[in-house]
């Protein structure tokens, strides 16, 4: 059996144990544990037992730049707004020494890497199911994680142009962004932050979009992709959920690879099983198992409490 399905199974029987137990399950409830449950895939697509298994818009816009960049360039000539990241929110900010979150996103970073050493993988896009399961709370975190690294450098990009919220926990403007670029308004540096002395970069969700499948599609998001990965270590791109919208499919065929975000004890397993239908012909390279209950720990995913990471009740954003 694959470490991803038992993924998968351990997370439906905490859910089955919240519920005999009458524990309640909230999207607002704080995140205790996360595991990084990651298994190298082939590097030809498999099926969905093993991996887990439009339209242009109508307007004419300016052709986009085209050929790579240097990253000094980018950082010359991106904004540079002041970050003022959420420490709740991030596991790298947060001043409680007994945190260990941080080192579970290491223990991701650090299977992304050996995955890399069997295929290509510069371009992750991180998706989840439903809503709730903490996609966003992943990409901010995982980046996190690269830029820490000596000379590493990592581009988070907002993708989920229904309800981008990336820029939370980064505390960075949400416009001009994404939409803003793939409508010809403005060119790339205009929608690249950087907003700490690191080798991170941002590109957030932009101004309102009534049409984000069309925008996804119409060609300008792959022309970027291609101009930054080479300048970039990773690029993450955050997305919607893959069951209620296409829009994660739609990002799947321009990444490298896919990262499944499961909810221990929220996500059924038949969702699960069918988010990776959908995503089926995507190279999923693998599964996060997060927000796992202490006392659901065992040795083969390195499961650690880090107690945060989750919205509190009365107000804040809760994670994605």
């Amino acid at each position: 059996m694959s470490r991803i399905h038992e993924a998968l199974k351990k997370a439906e029987q905490d859910r089955a144990a919240q519920q005999s137990s009458g524990a309640t399950d909230s999207l607002f409830a704080p995140a205790q544990v996360i595991s990084a449950a990651v298994e190298a895939a082939p590097v030809q697509k498999s099926p969905v037992e093993t991996t887990f298994d439009v339209m242009a818009g109508t307007a004419v816009m300016p052709t986009p730049s085209t050929g790579h960049v240097r990253f000094d360039e980018i950082r010359a000539r991106c904004a540079k707004p002041k970050w003022h990241p959420d420490p709740s929110m991030n596991v790298f900010f947060n001043s409680d020494p007994a945190t260990q979150g941080a080192e579970q996103f290491r223990t991701l970073r650090s299977r992304l890497y050996q995955l890399r050493g069997n295929q290509p993988l510069r371009t992750i896009l991180i998706t989840s199911s439903i809503p709730g399961e903490g996609k966003t709370f992943v990409s901010n975190n995982l980046a996190q994680a690269i830029v820490r690294q000596p000379d590493r450098r990592a581009l988070i990009i907002d993708a989920d142009l229904r309800r981008p919220r990336l820029h939370l926990p980064l505390g960075a403007p949400l416009s001009p962004g994404l939409t803003d670029y793939l409508r010809g308004e403005v060119d790339e540096f205009a929608v690249i932050q950087n907003g700490q002395d690191s080798n991170l970069c941002f590109i957030p969700g932009g101004n309102e979009a009534t049409n984000p499948s069309e925008l996804l599609s119409n060609g300008r998001l792959k022309l970027l992709l291609d101009r930054m990965t080479p300048v970039f270590d990773w690029v993450i791109l955050d997305s919607p959920p893959c069951l209620p919208v296409a829009d994660a499919s739609v990002l799947g065929d321009m990444c490298d690879g896919v990262l499944l975000i499961v909810r221990s004890g929220s996500t059924p397993s038949e969702v699960a099983q069918k988010a990776c239908q959908e995503l089926q012909g995507k190279n999923i390279v693998g599964v996060v198992l997060n927000a796992v209950e202490k006392s659901h720990l065992y040795e083969s995913y390195y499961y650690e409490s880090y107690g945060n990471g989750y919205g509190e009740r009365g107000g804040r954003e809760t994670q994605k």
